[in-house]
């Protein structure tokens, strides 16, 4: 479905963002929540069924369901992860006019 698709690893991400001069602020990982989505996606894709078949080939509609399904057990058994990384340029003393308190923790 994406060919070389796979995850980069936090870790490689988050030296990658600091090599290029950013600031590593906050990380979650989004595994348990993609899981849901993909049970989502697959739900929908087998109630509208039909109607998927109208806008693709069944060939290509089953490689998607295989696809999601396939996705969702791996990052159920933590096999894949998939990570919010939010970063900030610092300012030229090192302030980086970023709340110490998340905002959406309060």
């Amino acid at each position: 479905v994406f060919p070389d698709g796979e995850l980069t690893g936090v870790g490689r991400i988050t030296t990658a963002v600091q090599d290029s001069g950013l600031e590593v602020r906050h990380v979650e990982n989004l595994r348990e929540h993609y899981s849901l989505t993909l049970k989502g996606w697959c739900d929908n894709l087998v109630e509208h069924w039909d109607e998927a078949l109208e806008e693709v080939s069944i060939g290509r509609a089953k490689v998607w369901g295989i696809y999601m399904a396939g996705s969702r057990l791996a990052f159920e058994r933590n096999e894949i992860e998939l990570h919010h990384v939010l970063a900030v340029k610092p300012g030229p003393h090192g302030d980086a006019e970023w709340p110490l308190r998340p905002t959406w923790a309060s």
